[in-house]
């Protein structure tokens, strides 16, 4: 179970993006922790998401953490250009090029928070040999790509697997994919601290809904006591 501060990180790809603006504003005071900025090339992942102009326009619209997921390679080239625009965090995937810990020395050489994704069918030995280079490590419970996919049922154990790696280190632990108020719970008791949520937050873009799925999710996973 997780003893770091719970955190709810929208995924502003879930947005509607003709009033992109409009839904930063309401999810901040809806009460997220994060914004989950997902950065997609198609190449890495079948889909094109937005650079960091786009999310440039959007910093100034709130002050919360911009948790920025950059599903593109090579990675390293736009490392520098997301921290400029506004990047708190930046998570690379550690299948997206050969010299993992490189990235990570170039994210914190830009002051930024350093985090790691892994994909599902990516074991967690990909990342023990960096673990006292990051902050945050990212498990994917869905392939990356694409918004609305079903949590994958061997995340689970993977995410107790993690939480059991990082030990006492004073790393975020974070999941992305398929996270509902219904397992946020479960997620939580396997270590989980920070969880993305898209379509369940953003689902159907009402924002009066909004609040009341943040803190759906947030009670769920808060009522796991130490």
């Amino acid at each position: 179970m997780t003893h770091r501060p719970i955190r709810i990180a929208p995924s502003i790809l879930s947005a509607d993006f003709s009033r992109l603006g409009e839904e930063v504003r309401a999810l901040d005071a809806a009460g997220a922790d994060y914004f989950h900025v997902d950065i997609m090339d198609g190449h890495f992942v079948p889909n094109i998401s937005f650079g960091p102009m786009v999310m440039q326009s959007i910093r100034k619209l709130t002050t919360k953490t911009f948790d920025v997921h950059l599903m593109i390679a090579p990675v390293d080239p736009y490392i520098a250009a997301f921290a400029k625009a506004g990047a708190d965090s930046i998570t690379v995937h550690a299948e997206a090029g050969p010299h993992l810990q490189r990235s990570l020395q170039a994210i914190k050489a830009e002051g930024k928070r350093a985090g790691v994704a892994i994909n599902p069918a990516t074991p967690l030995s990909a990342v023990e040999h960096i673990l006292d280079d990051i902050d945050l490590l990212l498990v994917m419970s869905i392939n990356p790509g694409f918004g609305g996919q079903t949590f994958i049922p061997h995340a689970m154990e993977k995410i107790r697997q993690a939480k059991a790696l990082l030990g006492n280190r004073p790393i975020d632990l974070e999941v992305d994919g398929g996270v509902t108020a219904d397992n946020a719970r479960e997620l939580a008791q396997a270590g989980i601290n920070v969880f993305v949520a898209g379509t369940a937050i953003l689902g159907g873009n009402d924002m009066t809904t909004y609040a009341s799925r943040i803190a759906a999710i947030r009670n769920a996973a808060s009522t796991v006591t130490a």
